[in-house]
């Protein structure tokens, strides 16, 4: 869907422009691309970026810079779970805020060594050079705070696709109240 959004913000239609096979499983695009005739492909890491060591391809773009900060990764609670149990949410929004301050304020190397041991597979180099990608690109924002402008733009995106009917107010949906108290 947003590789779609940033096609038309371009000018381009995805139904008219180019063929967009969504038939193969999410984690062996990377292998369908380098034995097809296929032109591009969409890939998370770390296979975009074994895809170039291993001289099958390039990274051309960043999905994430193109459309702007869509919020890839967001936390749902029940109303009343948030209501009985604020201390939980507080400490998991804490944790989630204490990662973010720790890749912002450290180096590659020191980011990959530390998440090295969820990516044993990954080479060392290999994943700062991801990590690299990533902070050159703006990945990690500084904060959780869940903005109204990435709320909205998520669900632009959402009825671009046809999958949304309705938007929803973002103060119905979203609170920051613990994300505000996480960056203190």
């Amino acid at each position: 869907m947003v590789f779609e959004y940033i096609l038309k913000k371009n000018g381009l239609d995805p139904s008219t422009d180019l063929t967009i096979d969504q038939s193969i499983s999410f984690g062996l695009t990377a292998a369908a691309f380098t034995s097809s005739d296929a032109d591009y492909t969409i890939e998370f890491e770390p296979f975009a970026t074994t895809l170039e060591l291993e001289g099958n391809g390039s990274v051309v773009a960043s999905l994430g810079t193109e459309s702007g900060y869509v919020p890839y990764t967001a936390y749902s609670a029940r109303k009343s779970y948030i209501k009985q149990h604020p201390e939980v949410i507080q400490s998991f929004t804490n944790a989630i805020q204490r990662g973010l301050d720790y890749v912002n304020s450290h180096s590659s190397e020191e980011i990959a060594k530390t998440i090295s041991p969820q990516f044993k597979e990954t080479p060392l180099d290999k994943l700062t050079q991801i990590v690299e990608r990533y902070k050159a690109q703006d990945t990690w924002k500084e904060d959780t705070v869940f903005e109204e402008s990435s709320f909205e733009l998520l669900e632009r995106i959402l009825e671009e696709a046809g999958q949304l009917k309705e938007t929803v107010p973002y103060k119905e949906l979203v609170t920051t109240e613990f994300s505000t108290k996480a960056v203190k």
